[in-house]
């Protein structure tokens, strides 16, 4: 049964026995939490492997998770969350900082004593009856200095469960805490999952999340958006090191060069698709091997930039995932998964319309029997698998350093305007174009789907401090290393007069991986425009693509432009004097040469 810690006499008075002797600090923190929430018992998760087991055992005993398919999907199971807790919950997202001005002015603030007072108003006494489950974490390689550990205490075995699958949980963690005295406390409370009273807050001065009245997705797995982006943009903010909403690839061309490329993308614009990408047919020879598909952590090694992946497993979105789309994803996770919010098929298989439309009859995501396909499975329906799963695992994924980052690469969903690459001409530009992200919402957040939104560097919902500092950051660590990576920007939805996607996509991307390389290596021609370096198309392999396709996903619409440019500058002044002033030189600057050309 291996080292498991189950104190169900006296919670309060033997939690101090069992866990961070060397740490009093800590034990008082959490006895603090133990009186006010008042379990019945405690469980530390010292061993995952028997507490997944044992859990999934007794949530598919009681009905809560619904076994599937064995000879489909190995160890794997369907949730159902409760229909009003089905997504992110911008608004209930609170960064509480002393200093209402470290907020800035895109995140909500409330002072920290007074939400503190909010949330412990709601939360006492509701653990009675109920076990408190204390998970300690790793987010980042066991052995690198710049992973982070804490532990998040939670009254929810699905979320036990999802946490044990997506990070480095166990004594790993506590020997971490131990040794170096800095931790992240994350308190989750399942409450009555009351919308009207649902707080997902970051202290960001004292390294505390406590979220209640939700058991979905980043607002429950605090080790994900809350914690490995929210308070770790804090963090690196302070230790010149940059913790991202990106997905990393590292690149092996034909000759055996490799490439680090990152990619920050809001959601449904293709990040993890990039990131599990396969190539064409035709472009043997290339390669690629994920790092990561959501977030990553970089720091200065060598002058240049280096990237961790601070989780060890993925929360995907599942609508629009295939054999066609994402066959290395369908691989993954056909084994030790746990899916949430997605069809079932009457012979016990997870189904998603893009997954299969030929099916005729379904259990959607509510459990009813359906024959409406369309809405059978929630638009933001994930899967939850471990990353050892995936197939095309970088080595890099286990080393300390992590992987060199070459080339990062922004983009947003935008089905008109923005070309298919463009490359920034110095690091400035980059961070502009980073900061102008522009794209349509989806499911992964509640309010209404496909209208255009900024999305500076896709962090909106997740940098923990004022976004004008985080640009400034940016500009700060483009100066601190010597070997920057290039910057690009992306756009694989551009559409023709006829409503139709001009550009194939999925593994044809690999086609302009193939030209950032080229890049890279001095070896293929731009041409220079006011919104960036394009690529020339004598000169960019697009495979079956006719020349006048490509000329439509490559023109410059200087109107467009202009207006596209007035429409975001109201944005940026919103972010106040904290908007750093280079970043106003280069936008004016992007300005002025698209007014030259109209």
């Amino acid at each position: 049964m291996g080292d498991i810690e189950n104190i169900s006499k006296n919670p309060e008075n033997q939690l101090k026995m069992l866990l961070f002797h060397r740490n009093p600090e800590l034990n008082g923190r959490l006895e603090t939490f133990v009186r006010m929430l008042e379990p019945a018992n405690i469980v530390v998760i010292t061993d995952p492997d028997f507490y997944e087991k044992k859990l999934v055992g007794e949530m598919a005993t009681d009905h809560e998770l619904i076994e599937l398919n064995r000879k489909y999907y190995s160890n794997s199971y369907l949730y159902r969350s409760n229909p009003d807790d089905v997504a992110r919950t911008e608004k209930d997202t609170y960064i509480s900082s002393l200093d209402e001005k470290n907020a800035g002015a895109t995140n909500n603030w409330m002072e920290p004593e007074h939400l503190k007072s909010r949330i412990f108003n709601l939360i006492k006494g509701s653990m009675k009856n109920k076990t408190m489950y204390i998970v300690p974490f790793i987010l980042g390689p066991a052995g690198s200095k710049y992973s982070e550990a804490g532990i998040q205490i939670t009254d929810n075995p699905y979320v036990v469960i999802n946490l044990i699958k997506i990070s480095l949980v166990g004594k790993e963690a506590i020997n971490r805490i131990e040794n170096t005295g800095k931790y992240v406390v994350a308190i989750h409370v399942t409450g009555t999952l009351d919308k009207n009273n649902r707080y997902i807050a970051h202290f960001t001065d004292e390294d505390l999340i406590i979220s209640v009245n939700t058991a979905y997705g980043g607002n429950a797995l605090l080790t994900k958006k809350g914690y490995a982006l929210r308070i770790a943009s804090v963090h690196a903010r302070d230790n010149s090191r940059m913790a991202e909403h990106m997905m990393a690839l590292e690149v092996t061309s034909p000759s055996g060069r490799k490439y680090g490329i990152s990619g920050a993308f809001p959601s449904a614009s293709g990040k993890t698709n990039l990131s599990m990408i396969r190539t064409p047919t035709d472009m043997a020879g290339w390669d690629a091997q994920l790092l990561s598909d959501d977030i990553i952590w970089m720091h200065i090694n060598n002058d240049s930039l280096y990237a961790i992946n601070p989780e060890y497993g993925f929360f995907g979105v599942a609508p629009g995932t295939n054999a066609t789309t994402n066959p290395n994803a369908m691989k993954a996770f056909n084994r030790d998964t746990i899916f949430t919010n997605t069809a079932l098929t009457t012979d016990g298989k997870p189904w998603w319309y893009s997954l299969d439309p030929s099916v005729s009859e379904v259990y959607d995501w509510h459990g009813n029997l359906t024959t409406d396909l369309k809405n059978a499975a929630h638009p933001n329906s994930r899967f939850t698998t471990p990353i050892k799963n995936y197939p095309y695992l970088s080595s890099k994924f286990y080393d300390n350093e992590g992987l060199k980052i070459d080339a990062m690469l922004f983009g947003g969903r935008r089905s008109d305007l923005i070309p298919l690459v463009r490359q920034a001409k110095s690091w400035a530009q980059g961070v502009l174009f980073g900061a102008m992200i522009r794209a349509e919402t989806t499911a992964a957040t509640t309010g209404k789907v496909g209208i255009l939104r900024n999305d500076p560097m896709a962090m909106i919902p997740f940098c923990g401090y004022n976004i004008g500092d985080y640009f400034q950051h940016w500009l700060d660590m483009g100066k601190l290393v010597q070997h920057r990576p290039e910057i690009f920007y992306v756009n694989w939805f551009r559409k023709d007069s006829d409503g139709n996607f001009i550009w194939p996509g999925f593994s044809e991307n690999f086609r302009v991986i193939e030209w950032i390389a080229s890049r890279l290596d001095a070896k293929a021609n731009a041409i220079e425009t006011p919104v960036g370096l394009i690529p020339d198309i004598a000169n960019f392999a697009s495979g079956n693509l006719g020349k006048n396709k490509l000329e439509q996903l490559f023109e410059i619409d200087y109107p467009g432009w202009l207006k596209e440019l007035n429409e975001i500058e109201p944005f940026f002044k919103k972010i106040g004097d904290s908007f750093p002033e280079e970043l106003w030189r280069e936008f004016h600057n992007m300005k002025d040469g698209v007014e030259k050309q109209i």
